[in-house]
């Protein structure tokens, strides 16, 4: 047998809280960058797929949005892509910010810390009322001494959802070989899903869209992260080996609009800038991007703003 024939072959979902890290542990567990990342919560809006190997094993990693109570149109149809990602998943990872919980139990937890543990055990009661079992994953240890989670894990192993209980970073990659080979072990016999040099099944129009709204998310403020969205108009073979990428970027009010443009252009030149230069790094080769941008007040109630990214819209 190569060290690249696999034999093992499933799908892990990694569900939880918003900002609980899922995004940043799916890209540690590829070894490449497949899925946006910012501190903002509700950052993925779609299962994103990607592609790790451990061992004689191929792992198609599940990042799923964020699980919390829904109330647009926009965020019931994010929760239920979470819960689809699951359904069917042959090993489901709970991902769990543990710094919530420890600070909880300090006493001096946040009102957001406060909101993702409930978000935690809306979890938990589903995975109950479903009959699904899986890993709990405590990230973020090396914010805090370890044996100040004890107490944490004790709780949440009674609940009797859990496998097993990881205690991980997957900023820093602590504990993460061993989740990995946990779910390697879960994976059904089987031949390869992708081919072994593939690390996500995205297409590069849409990937290069999150691209774009990563930084969007990055440098914009307040309430417009979540009222934008991002689209490739247009994607250009050039004969000399670049690539000319059109993209819009929709918004749902003029005021964001001139957020996006900022003064003079400047913010939407960084935010083109830095988007150009992380897609030369993964494209390698020259890349043209062109940024525009227009006001659309009800894009969130189009059905056509949920297809392309695999949203069912009658949610």
């Amino acid at each position: 047998m190569t060290e690249t024939e696999i034999t093992r072959a499933g799908f892990a979902a990694i569900i939880g809280a918003p900002n609980a890290g899922k995004s940043t542990l799916t890209n540690r567990l590829v070894g490449a960058k497949v899925a946006i990342v910012t501190h903002k919560v509700q950052t993925t809006r779609f299962p994103v797929r990607g592609v790790a190997q451990v061992g004689d094993a191929q792992i198609v990693l599940v990042d799923t949005p964020g699980i919390f109570v829904a109330k647009r149109r926009l965020d019931r149809a994010m929760v239920k892509a979470a819960w689809s990602g699951a359904a069917d998943a042959d090993a489901i990872v709970h991902l769990i910010d543990s710094s919530a919980w420890v600070a909880d139990k300090a006493g001096n937890a946040t009102g957001a810390q406060k909101m993702s543990i409930a978000d935690d055990l809306r979890v938990i009661e589903q995975l109950k009322l479903t009959e699904k079992r899986a890993f709990l994953a405590l990230n973020k240890i090396d914010l805090f001494p370890h044996d100040q989670v004890l107490p944490v894990m004790g709780e949440l192993n009674d609940t009797g959802v859990y496998d097993e209980i990881f205690m991980i970073s997957a900023e820093n990659g602590d504990g993460v070989d061993r989740l990995s080979a946990a779910l390697a072990d879960r994976m059904p016999a089987g031949t390869a899903l992708y081919p072994p040099d593939q690390t996500a099944d995205l297409p590069m129009r849409l990937l290069a869209a999150e691209v774009t709204r990563e930084k969007l998310l990055l440098r914009m403020h307040q309430e417009l992260p979540y009222q934008l969205m991002v689209e490739t108009e247009s994607w250009e073979e050039k004969k000399d080996g670049s690539v000319r990428v059109q993209q819009v970027i929709i918004v749902g009010r003029d005021g964001h609009k001139a957020m996006v443009l900022g003064k003079n252009g400047a913010s939407i030149k960084e935010i083109g800038r830095m988007a150009r230069k992380e897609l030369i790094e993964m494209l390698d080769r020259p890349v043209h991007l062109f940024l525009f941008v227009k006001v659309d007040e009800k894009w969130q109630e189009r059905r056509d703003s949920y297809s392309g990214i695999g949203l069912e819209f009658d949610v």
